[in-house]
């Protein structure tokens, strides 16, 4: 039966970014240096709106990239309010229109081979239009190579998934303990979080957004997936975090216990009762994870943190 959705926003035109594109098509083909243009993301996805980024990897002849000045050629297509190195070594930009954008500059012939290593990661559905300069020829067939999206293997990556939030959950109980809110905090939405999207998204058959798995999160999956991640997430105080600590290693559970059902996976149970109990969560009557698993915090049933701890406020 097929899912219930929120009706998303409709999305404002992409013309800014539309025309920027075009400008860095006629920009960078009267720059001989500059031997091929590949754009990357929401745009290329057909889901660019007047809030996307421009996303592009410049193939620089490999004789010049060294002295190329990528500061230099983007600020051709507008004016910059910011430019600098980020800590991905990618050359990261906002316009004045507050436009942002992220410009990879790599030597034509080791850049073009290795979108090759792309491959399941990175989606072209139109590789003729993600193409907007190629003098060589080399980068319009690497990008046919990743016009057809090919998802991630259900076994392997629900096995790597499984083992992951075990682990990364143990080291969240632990550092809960030492008292290290904030901490925990960050782990639970910035590792664990993340991981979790990707077994939804695996079991659900939605693996499109795999990179980013929390876009489009409200149309991509079933509104009660929506609603279990929803719960996972808590403020900054003891009782909440202890709270969406709890909620977040049940759905753990529940999702690879699902994902052993399909796939054959391997559930550690002793281990996976061993960090409830590290997190102050008493297992039900039920040993068993799955539909018979209900987590219970040491001072009773799982609650919604973004109500936990209100009596302490006012």
């Amino acid at each position: 039966m097929p899912h219930a959705h929120p009706t998303p926003r409709t999305p404002l035109p992409a013309d800014a970014l539309n025309r920027r594109i075009e400008l860095l098509r006629s920009t960078a083909g009267a720059d001989p240096r500059i031997e091929g243009v590949l754009l990357y993301g929401s745009w290329t996805l057909g889901e660019a709106d007047a809030h996307s980024d421009l996303d592009a990897c410049l193939y620089v002849r490999e004789e010049d990239v060294d002295a190329f000045d990528g500061r230099e050629f983007v600020e051709r297509l507008a004016p910059l309010k910011l430019a600098y190195t980020n800590m991905y070594g990618i050359l990261a930009v906002v316009f004045d229109d507050l436009m942002r954008g992220e410009f990879h500059v790599e030597p034509t012939g080791p850049g073009i081979a290795e979108i090759a290593t792309w491959r399941g990661q990175v989606h072209l559905p139109r590789p003729e239009a993600a193409v907007l300069l190629d003098r060589t020829g080399h980068l319009t067939a690497a990008a046919r190579d990743l016009a057809t999206f090919s998802p991630p293997d259900p076994v392997t990556t629900a096995q790597q998934l499984t083992d992951e939030l075990a682990n990364w959950t143990l080291m969240l109980a632990h550092i809960q303990t030492r008292g290290e809110s904030a901490r925990a905090h960050n782990l639970l939405h910035a590792v664990i979080a993340p991981l979790q999207l990707k077994l939804c998204r695996l079991l659900r058959g939605s693996t499109t957004h795999w990179l980013t798995p929390s876009r489009a999160l409200e149309t991509d999956l079933p509104p009660e997936d929506v609603e279990r991640y929803a719960t996972t997430a808590g403020a900054l105080t003891p009782d909440a975090l202890r709270t969406a600590a709890a909620n977040s290693w049940q759905w753990s559970r529940e999702l690879a216990a699902e994902a052993a059902e399909r796939w054959d996976t391997r559930l550690p149970l002793g281990l996976h009762e061993e960090i409830a109990a590290a997190l102050g969560v008493r297992a039900a009557t039920s040993s068993s994870d799955g539909d018979g698993l209900a987590a219970h915090t040491a001072g009773g049933s799982v609650e919604d943190p973004r109500t936990a701890g209100d009596e302490c406020r006012g």
